[in-house]
């Protein structure tokens, strides 16, 4: 379902939210690098994997407010349409 704005999500692994992500979404928190985010509609406060984060403002206005799959290539934070 959806995350409200403020909420929490820590995950060791992967983050699956059916809905909008409005809160915080933080995937591999122990340090996995595979981690995956993944999201109806993107509209995080911060979203993070292993420890790289980006907050609202970094995320690209193009992504925003659609289906995404975040990971992480190298020491980046890729955000991807689904599918």
């Amino acid at each position: 379902g959806p995350v409200s704005p403020g909420a929490e999500l820590l995950a060791d692994g992967h983050i699956h939210v059916y809905g909008p992500l409005r809160g915080r979404a933080i995937a591999g928190v122990n340090g996995d690098v595979t981690a995956r985010i993944f999201c109806r509609s993107l509209e995080a406060e911060l979203i993070s994997i292993a420890g790289l984060y980006k907050v609202h403002e970094d995320i690209e206005p193009a992504a925003r407010g659609r289906d995404a799959q975040i990971h992480l290539e190298g020491e980046r934070l890729i955000i991807a349409p689904l599918g």
